[in-house]
């Protein structure tokens, strides 16, 4: 059974991420999620249904348009994949539960976002508020709940929410004092992004999720200096390593912060 539903999980997360390759296209260039429908970029050609098959289609059409052969970016290939990934390694490590839905949507808000400031170089606000208030929406319910733990201090805020607040805040300050001490070296979009990452994951993950980012950045910035003298001269903007930490995070954080923990 479970084997049937890790499946049927994935497959869902693979239609999820055709979803999100829309929103990848239009929320930078402030365009509707609904109107129009999906069309060819270069002469706004509509697709039919058998165009918008996730991976099947871009792998049947070799990457190109159906009508006038454009390139089809693998950007869209790529998202569809990872997008099926997050939702079969979710489903893997958490079951059928809350914690699976929480991780698999949060998982592909930072996707979405972790994309778009691959491609634009820009951390919109309009993804980063709404997820924030959503993270927000989700704390209070919990807070709102019966509690069965400690039930005679029910004045003292319960972990999940106390957690959130203080990574919240803690992901948002740290970056804002590099972002004031030099201002050329991340934009605001990560000081946000750093504060949403920090509501999602709670303290301490929130430890767990930056130190994945920054040695990500790292590692890769270390990589390109070297390449450099291959000619390699693009560079990553520093949300896209931000935004790894907490998918990885919500994956496995609390097993690498035992890990370490264990450590002599």
């Amino acid at each position: 059974m479970n084997t049937v539903l890790t499946v049927v999980f994935t497959l869902l997360g693979v239609a999820v991420g055709s979803f999100l390759n829309v929103a990848i296209d239009r929320l930078p260039a402030r365009k509707s999620l609904v109107f129009p429908s999906s069309h060819c970029d270069k002469f706004q050609h509509p697709l039919s249904p058998g165009d918008l098959i996730p991976v099947f289609s871009y792998l049947w059409l070799q990457g190109r348009c159906r009508y006038c052969q454009a390139r089809i970016p693998l950007r869209v290939l790529v998202i569809e994949l990872s997008s099926g990934l997050l939702f079969c390694l979710a489903f893997w490590r958490y079951g059928l539960s809350a914690e699976f839905a929480i991780t698999a949507f949060f998982g592909i808000i930072f996707v979405v976002i972790v994309a778009i400031d691959w491609e634009h170089k820009l951390i919109l606000n309009r993804v980063v508020y709404p997820s924030a208030v959503i993270v927000l929406i989700i704390l209070a319910i919990d807070f709102l709940l019966p509690r069965r733990l400690f039930p005679d201090l029910l004045f003292l805020p319960p972990p999940k929410i106390l957690s959130g607040v203080i990574g919240g805040a803690l992901g948002f300050t740290f970056f804002l004092i590099f972002y004031l001490i030099k201002p050329g070296g991340m934009g605001a979009g990560d000081v946000k992004l750093a504060g949403l990452i920090g509501l999602v994951t709670g303290f301490p993950l929130i430890i767990v999720a930056l130190f994945i980012g920054i040695v990500l950045g790292g590692v890769v910035a270390i990589t390109l200096i070297l390449l450099k003298k291959r000619g390699l001269k693009d560079t990553i903007p520093y949300g896209v390593f931000l935004g790894v930490g907490p998918i990885v995070t919500l994956l496995w954080g609390s097993d690498l912060l035992n890990w370490y923990l264990s450590l002599p």
